[in-house]
């Protein structure tokens, strides 16, 4: 399967050098390039691609702005931030906008096209950064009512490593697993938990206490 992949970034170097970087992976097409957000939603509407590499500070339209708009238009296509600001204002307002990933510039080119790659398979991938960030906040929400169903061990060792923004391969990697192995893992935790997806999910079991 080749993935569809739109690049939004106000600086054409850096679109031109992304582009070079992602044709290489082999299954990964890009498709098009905006240099504002503005662009991207149009771009989008036109060209369908299944994942936008979306820069956040842009004159015209903000990148938050134009993920908000492409999520409520386009469902089916997946938005990464991929910025150099990590400030928590940010994060939460991309991920809030429906961003199903976080990653700063400084990210390597093997991660971010397994990042491009998990978005695809529903998954979400978080810079470490960002990740802390993300435990930090919701360490000072509430705790809440544990699950209806206890979790098992192999269950919270997966659940541990998706809270840190780690894909299927790289959980799979870690355990030891087969991928298919974890995938169900995380779906019986999606239920367990009552959440629809793996942000959800690490968001939850943060206030629970689980982790």
């Amino acid at each position: 399967m080749t993935v569809r992949v739109l690049l939004v970034d106000d600086q054409a170097l850096f679109r031109e050098a992304l582009a070079v970087l992602l044709s290489v992976s082999g299954d990964l097409e890009v498709v098009g390039e905006a240099a504002d957000g503005a662009q991207a939603v149009e771009r989008v509407a036109a060209l369908r691609p299944d994942v936008v590499l979306m820069d956040l500070r842009m004159p015209v339209l903000g990148g938050v702005a134009a993920t908000r708009r492409i999520r409520a238009e386009h469902p089916s296509t997946r938005v990464i931030a991929l910025t150099t600001f990590d400030d928590d204002e940010d994060v939460f307002a991309a991920l809030r906008a429906g961003a199903v990933g976080y990653l700063l510039k400084d990210v390597s080119s093997e991660r971010l096209v397994e990042a491009v790659r998990a978005a695809v398979r529903d998954e979400s991938v978080l810079h470490p950064a960002v990740a802390a960030k993300v435990v930090a906040r919701v360490a000072q929400l509430p705790a809440a009512e544990p699950p209806a169903v206890p979790l098992s061990e192999r269950e919270l060792a997966v659940l541990r490593l998706l809270a840190e923004g780690n894909s299927n391969r790289e959980i799979a990697g870690a355990l030891f697993l087969a991928e298919g192995t974890v995938k169900n893992h995380v779906t019986n935790l999606l239920g367990k938990l009552g959440v629809r997806d793996r942000t959800q999910a690490a968001l939850r079991a943060r206030t629970l206490g689980l982790l």
